[in-house]
């Protein structure tokens, strides 16, 4: 009987020593930079000798397809060694068949496509990203961003939607949503966040305030929250970079509610027992604009039954109509939800009172049951 620490034998010392070379390699050498450039050189050097062979199938322009996978796989500096290869093959093509079967604009086709993806290699670079990791890491910023808008689990009695739509329908919003329950799980604050600009310049600033915001938030009493969110935005010395932001902190076991408006659109408070909205308006400058700004805050109460709706002005605003007529249609809207309960309803407000596709939007409904 062999004995369990008997050394293995030749064949399966070997089998394990390949397996394991195998691997290195595999993670290592065939993901780096340098062996994606040799497979595109030597698919270079195929297809020029293909167009020798079968010039029908295989003409000199389908070099541009290996250019064009450089740009999105390699790096600047290889990718300047992948066109140098690139360019060797085309003249072995002009010298061995002449102008006449590799023709002017095929030429145009390979050069042309070379340009195109050295200019979008460089620019890549200058953010630190190369290839396909610039949209990955873009696509991870947009991740980030949506969950920390994600409210957390609330107690029993308590329910809360989040939507946010970015202008265009595309992947980044200047609209976010931070939250927090603090005090043991008691109390939760919400800040809706309004950034100015659109797309991916206005998405990674709300990241980076969103980040900030975050930390704020239980970090110091509600009172002094907008304050400081103010006085980090004006360090950032962004031009243009002033947002207006809401931010409620909410007592859950009271329902006692504080909030405090940066020039943010008002937010509504649904009253069970008198069965209307009406508006919370504490007044407040837009964040990043002055110093030593002031953010009253203002008190309310959430019995059973009663709803708080936060909203950004792509809801609401629309050129060449006051802000106010956005407001009453929207709560007008708000009121058909009472009936049927407004589960699922912060999806059906933001379809009901679309304004367009050229604005962010972003609605927080919260209500106690």
């Amino acid at each position: 009987m062999a004995l369990s620490g008997a050394t293995p034998s030749v064949p399966v010392r070997v089998a394990r020593v390949l397996r394991r070379s195998w691997t290195r390699l595999r993670r290592g050498f065939l993901r780096t930079d340098g062996f994606a450039l040799l497979v595109l050189s030597a698919a270079a050097v195929v297809l020029g000798l293909l167009t020798r062979g079968a010039p029908q199938w295989f003409p000199s322009s389908t070099l541009a397809l290996v250019v064009l996978v450089g740009g999105f796989l390699l790096s600047v500096r290889s990718l300047v060694l992948l066109l140098l290869v690139v360019g060797g093959v085309l003249l072995w093509q002009l010298d061995r068949l002449g102008l006449a079967a590799v023709r002017p604009g095929n030429l145009v086709i390979v050069i042309g496509t070379a340009v195109v993806v050295l200019l979008v290699a460089r620019s890549r670079a200058a953010v630190g990203v190369q290839g396909l990791r610039g949209e990955s890491m873009l696509v991870d910023l947009r991740d980030r961003l949506r969950a920390q808008g994600e409210l957390p689990e609330l107690p029993g009695g308590w329910q809360a939607e989040v939507v946010i739509r970015p202008a265009g329908g595309a992947s980044f919003s200047g609209d976010f949503v931070v939250s927090s329950a603090v005090q043991d799980g008691r109390v939760l604050e919400v800040v809706l966040v309004d950034v100015s600009g659109k797309g991916v310049d206005a998405g990674t600033r709300a990241l980076l305030l969103s980040g900030a915001f975050g930390g704020l938030l239980g970090a110091m009493p509600v009172e002094d929250f907008m304050a400081a969110a103010n006085a980090y935005l004006l360090r950032q010395g962004w031009e243009d970079g002033f947002a207006t932001a809401v931010h409620v902190a909410i007592d859950l076991a009271s329902g006692t509610y504080w909030v405090a408006s940066a020039g943010h659109p008002p937010p509504a408070q649904f009253a069970a027992g008198a069965g209307t909205w009406h508006l919370v308006s504490p007044g407040g400058t837009a964040l990043g604009v002055v110093e030593e700004a002031e953010y009253p805050l203002e008190r309310g109460v959430l019995g059973p039954g009663d709803a708080l709706l936060l909203y950004t002005d792509g809801l609401v605003e629309k050129p060449g109509r006051d802000i106010s007529v956005g407001i009453d249609k929207l709560l007008g809207e708000a009121e058909r939800l009472v009936p049927r309960g407004f589960r699922r309803g912060a999806r059906r407000l933001v379809d009901a009172v679309r304004t367009g596709e050229g604005d962010d939007r972003a609605l927080v409904l919260l209500w106690r049951r």
